[in-house]
């Protein structure tokens, strides 16, 4: 799943209007965020083979850190209640720590028997094995990722013309990136993985030029005047 994770963050933001996209987007991206970390530290493995069917050839070796059930729900509540000591926001506090767990529930069906409960030898490793299918893969993804910017979308009104252009093009850029192919080696992709970073400042760049228009609210002057 890559797609999907910012669908879900910027259907978020109808959930915590307060909380900016760029903030929702690295809750949602986290376990992605910190997967090609561990890998370069050498904690968590990855191998690539072409010989794998389906729209990735990779082989999740070993990543309880990052892709645990249980990690990611001791994520959720790190990054949950740091937001919370930052901003003193409980509705976005836990709409972060929700998204960071949703991470995992999102890959369940996407992935192979490759993603474990807790870390340690004798947890089961659970996937559905949906990448497999490449038709099915993008259907899912392009139908969630949508259905998150239509709602991003009625819920928000662009500013000026960052608001409006900086959106369509962070859409397009994530879009086209979903296609691409797999690094020649595992280093490198650890490396190139890094750049989902790059999609939080940009998020919360664009959220920035945009303002919340989610509920319907009746001018001043007609209540005073009524």
């Amino acid at each position: 799943m890559f797609l999907g994770h910012f669908g879900v963050a910027f259907a978020a933001k109808r959930v915590a209007p307060r909380t900016s996209l760029g903030a929702l987007t690295f809750a949602a991206q986290f376990l992605d965020e910190l997967w090609p970390i561990l890998l370069l530290l050498g904690v968590e493995q990855v191998r690539i083979n072409p010989q794998m069917p389906g729209s990735l050839a990779l082989e999740f070796i070993y990543y309880p850190y990052s892709h645990s059930l249980l990690l990611s729900i001791v994520w959720g509540i790190l990054l949950g209640g740091g937001y919370y000591l930052l901003r003193r926001e409980k509705r976005g506090a836990v709409v972060i720590g929700l998204l960071v767990v949703s991470h995992w529930f999102l890959d369940l069906p996407m992935h192979v028997r490759d993603l474990p409960l807790w870390p340690g030898a004798s947890s089961p490793k659970v996937g559905w094995g949906l990448w497999y299918d490449v038709a099915t893969t993008y259907i899912i993804e392009y139908t969630i990722f949508a259905a998150g910017i239509s709602a991003y979308v009625r819920a928000t009104r662009a500013r000026d013309r960052i608001g409006s252009w900086g959106l369509w093009a962070y859409i397009l850029v994530l879009a086209i990136l979903l296609s691409n192919g797999t690094a020649p080696n595992e280093r490198i992709l650890a490396w190139s993985a890094l750049g989902i970073w790059l999609f939080t400042p940009w998020a919360w760049w664009v959220d920035k030029h945009r303002e919340y228009v989610g509920r319907i609210t009746i001018p001043i002057e007609r209540l005073t005047t009524s």
